[in-house]
């Protein structure tokens, strides 16, 4: 029974450092512009169907993943430029339904470029378990929680260290003042578009190996980003990593416990929860004034 539980546990955080990845990418986005992006899922698409493709047209998969995340990158600031951009100043229903009509694009424009059919990559480090304490670990398991990691401390010395950092960090806090002391809050806006994509295509790339990919995988993991992102609270980094392995782990001990066949619905009643018995979240703000 208890290597049962490790296997699960093991599952459920794989699965939810990629829900934190997601949501750190609606938290970026939402700190910087006030925009709730239900598109973010599909960056995880992008840069996993990309890399498949690429790699099936004898791209070597190191050079590949780059290319994904920029293919992804440019999606994203391309996003911002052509939809979030000229809708400055509307209300955040229409941004979002904005948002979720980008999402709808991008699924539509993927089944032309790419197809309809699950793809997988080669594991990065082989694919022979590594038995702990009784369960079975998938090598490619530790890549996806050494690269979430990875992408969270890098971020975390991004928005502390540099000086581009420390501008989304103001255009968060006041957009106003940001603008009054000369930061182009403009600018922090498409970056923060931009490395909010490259965060879901490389999560895209990790995960890949394990779970497969497709044109329309992204909007599941929006949802489960975004549900992540509440329980965590919305704009809140931490809250963000916190909440995408929580989902995580709920998901996964929900469905070895309870029954599979409601893996999908834990994510919607984290959701519920969170609305209904703390809506700002574990680390949100109880109120927030945005000017």
């Amino acid at each position: 029974m208890t290597s049962e539980l490790l296997q699960f546990a093991f599952s459920g955080l794989t699965v939810g450092a990629v829900y934190a990845l997601v949501a750190l990418g609606f938290t970026l986005i939402y700190n910087a512009s006030g925009v709730i992006n239900f598109a973010q899922g599909e960056f995880v698409m992008i840069g996993g169907m990309s890399t498949v493709f690429l790699s099936a047209l004898g791209v070597p998969l190191p050079i590949a993943s780059i290319v994904a995340v920029a293919v992804a990158v440019l999606v994203g600031l391309l996003l911002w430029a052509l939809a979030i951009e000229p809708a400055r100043g509307a209300s955040p229903v229409t941004l979002i339904i904005i948002t979720i009509g980008a999402s709808i694009f991008l699924r539509g424009l993927s089944q032309t470029v790419f197809d309809k059919q699950f793809h997988s990559l080669p594991p990065i480090s082989g694919d022979a378990p590594v038995r702990l304490a009784g369960a079975a670990v998938l090598p490619q398991t530790f890549w996806v929680l050494g690269g979430s990691f990875a992408v969270v401390v890098l971020l975390w010395l991004f928005l502390e260290r540099t000086l581009l950092g420390k501008a989304v960090l103001a255009t968060a806090a006041n957009r106003v003042a940001a603008r009054l002391v000369g930061i182009n809050t403009a600018l922090v806006v498409g970056l923060s578009f931009g490395v909010s994509a490259a965060i879901g295509a490389l999560a895209g790339i990790l995960v890949t190996p394990i779970t497969l990919t497709s044109y329309d995988v992204g909007t599941l993991l929006a949802l489960k980003g975004f549900a992540a992102a509440m329980l965590g609270g919305m704009g809140n980094p931490f809250g963000a990593v916190v909440g995408g392995l929580a989902v995580g782990l709920i998901e996964a001990f929900g469905a070895g416990l309870i029954s599979s066949d409601y893996k999908d619905a834990f994510a919607f009643l984290v959701i519920l929860a969170v609305l209904f018995f703390m809506p700002a979240g574990l680390f949100g703000r109880r109120s927030v004034e945005r000017v």
